[in-house]
């Protein structure tokens, strides 16, 4: 197979290239001499009279672990080749570079040779002299029973480590104090992923080792195989409440409270567990679907759980490369008393904090989660809080629908009664032209579509007979007030916005909406030839205003402005408003004669060949000739 095609210079010089184009974006941050060997980045800033946090792995999980250098969080980031550790030399090379008397802590996932080159460097660097603990963070709930040897994976939780105890580190904090928040958090996470597609290594072609109907729940992030195949996906919703209940309960490790919450019992906030929710793209997830996954998880959470969720981070934040696919990952200081926390497994001379209130504790923690910083792969400059939701529903609380503005004279849109002795003859001549108009449009139905099945995509006729029933409906009910021309325009404009749709229903609305203003500007009731054929011309302006087609652009303007054209000349010369709608009728058929044969400039015609368009006429532009038809016949009566 092909390797893939990716924005790279070589597959060698990828993750060299990519720290490059960082440290050229961040004025932050700054690599250390040494590379290819040593890829180290520095904040060049940091305060060595703080703790410095020093972090890293294999590259191809950006923005872990470059991304997270800067002031309130990292001090230097250590990257290897992708999936690959770095060094001991590397990591001694950080620790040298950006620590001073205060010390540094090692933040490493639980991986072994990140625990052996990490290890190493720490001895070796306390050899030298430095102050240096470690943490080690695997919060991977997959593997119920994982090997003593091995140990659960880091996944996406290191990186609220990073957060929290970069804070305290930036605070000021002491060695053993940073040491102690960071192990406190990394032994209250819990984390499981699930892939929809396998990642790609540089310069290789995508594994298929995936069906496209299959998923894998309880993968990594190396692009090793989950625990699970689930074929075929659920629907998301499903898919996220099966993976809280496997983080909150199927853990021996990391296991809440059982209280779940319902719309007719929902736990109090005060006893409910409280917990902090991270939802991270994999990589290649769009934003659609992580959008999606977040509000499912904070449901499940609330509503299988009982819990109350105090953060909610959501993004890309240790990725897998190209890989479709996300994790949640969930952090509680409230664990159920009997679940088993084997501290030891996860830190390596951090003494978790003990003595701290329960609720104080937690305070803290979302104080340093809160907490600034300027690392630039952190996305939040502030408290990632949840909106508001509906408790009964656990849905968002929606906005009111603003009411329609009230523009007209006075602050106000009201219609004038209709006159005491029934409608003028103008107001009924405009109910039979509207009625002519809107049949006309109906009966061409067939005759429309089967024109457009030839030029487009069919649906012409049905499209605006659709309004045309619509319109007659609108009539039939009284919706239309005859009496007053801006209403009655205003009124059809609704109508045919309601019917329409497409191209073709936004032009309409747009024509009508844009003529009924006219008209307001002009008369409260009745409305003259002049007035009409002014609308007319307003409400063609703006069409083509937002749709910028013009004559000789085969669209239905290539009837309706020669029949602008024509009305507007007739009245000029003073002639009824009959002869000028005589008058615009035939320009109109004439116009839209004119479209066969033409090259279309705009819509689906324009894709079609010559002689296909040769045959037939535009098929908007014959509808407005029908229906502008329609009109003249019906004010002859």
């Amino acid at each position: 197979m092909a390797a893939k095609k990716m924005l790279i210079n070589s597959p060698e010089s990828v993750v060299v290239d990519a720290l490059e184009g960082l440290c050229l974006t961040n004025a932050h941050l700054q690599r250390l001499e040494g590379s290819p060997q040593i890829k180290v980045v520095i904040n060049k800033f940091h305060d060595k009279s703080k703790v410095a946090l020093i972090s890293g792995g294999g590259s191809g999980h950006e923005p872990a672990h470059a991304g997270y250098v800067g002031e309130g969080m990292l001090a230097a980031a250590v990257c290897g080749d992708v999936f690959a550790s770095p060094s001991t030399a590397a990591v001694l090379a950080a620790i040298r570079a950006v620590t001073g008397p205060a010390g540094c802590l090692l933040i490493v996932k639980n991986y072994t040779g990140d625990r052996l080159n990490f290890g190493l460097a720490a001895e070796q660097a306390l050899a030298e002299g430095y102050s240096v603990e470690v943490v080690v963070v695997g919060e991977d709930v997959a593997i119920d029973t994982p090997s003593r040897l091995t140990g659960r994976r880091g996944l996406a939780g290191t990186v609220l480590v990073h957060k929290a105890a970069g804070a305290a580190a930036a605070r000021g904090a002491p060695l053993c104090a940073v040491a102690s928040i960071a192990a406190r958090v990394s032994d209250h996470l819990a984390t499981l992923g699930v892939g929809l597609t396998p990642c790609t290594l540089p310069g290789k072609a995508t594994p298929e080792r995936l069906a496209a109907d299959e998923i894998e729940i309880g993968l990594g992030i190396h692009g090793e195989p989950g625990r699970a195949a689930v074929r075929p996906p659920p629907p998301a919703a499903d898919l996220v409440t099966r993976m809280v209940a496997q983080i909150a309960s199927g853990s021996p490790f990391f296991k809440l409270p059982a209280s779940p919450a319902s719309p007719a019992s929902p736990a109090s906030p005060a006893s409910a567990p409280r917990l902090v929710l991270l939802v991270n793209n994999l990589g290649a997830t769009p934003p659609l679907e992580l959008s999606l996954v977040a509000g499912a998880a904070l449901r499940a959470v609330r509503r299988d759980l009982g819990a109350v969720v105090d953060r909610v981070y959501v993004g890309p934040f240790m990725t897998s490369l190209d890989m479709a696919g996300m994790s949640l990952t969930l952090l509680s200081y409230d664990m159920d008393p009997e679940a088993a926390v084997d501290s030891e497994s996860n830190t390596d001379g951090g003494a978790v904090e003990s003595g701290s209130k329960p609720d104080a504790a937690w305070a803290h923690l979302l104080e340093l989660l809160d907490a600034p910083t300027a690392a630039p792969g952190w996305p939040y400059r502030g408290p990632a809080l949840p909106a508001p939701h509906d408790p009964a529903s656990l849905s968002d609380i929606k906005a009111p629908l603003p009411a329609a503005a009230q523009a007209g004279a006075g602050g106000s849109d009201v219609v004038p009664p209709p006159p005491a002795g029934g409608l003028s003859a103008a107001a009924a001549a405009l109910g039979r032209a509207l009625r002519g108009a809107a049949t006309a449009v109906v009966a061409a139905e067939a005759e429309l579509d089967e024109m457009d099945a030839k030029v487009g995509d069919g649906d012409c006729g049905a499209t605006l007979a659709g309004g045309g029933r619509g319109v007659l409906a609108a009539l039939d009910a009284g919706a239309v007030p005859l009496h007053c021309a801006p209403a009655a325009a205003a009124a059809v404009a609704v109508a045919v916005r309601g019917c329409v749709g497409g191209s073709s229903g936004a032009l309409y609305d747009i024509l009508l909406t844009a003529a009924a203003r006219q008209l307001k500007s002009s008369t409260q009731l009745d409305a003259s030839p002049r007035d009409w054929a002014a609308a007319l011309s307003a409400g063609l302006a703006a069409v083509q205003k937002y749709g910028r087609a013009d004559v000789g652009c085969r669209t239905m303007l290539d009837a309706l402005l020669p029949a602008r054209d024509a009305a507007l000349a007739a009245v000029e010369r003073g002639e009824s408003g009959t002869a000028a709608a005589e008058a615009a009728a035939a320009a109109a058929e004439a116009g839209a004669e004119s479209t066969r044969g033409m090259a279309a400039a705009a819509g689906r015609a324009s894709y079609v060949p010559a002689e296909v368009l040769a045959a037939v006429p535009d098929p908007g532009a014959v509808a407005a000739a029908r229906w502008l038809r329609a009109v003249a016949a019906a004010l002859k009566e």
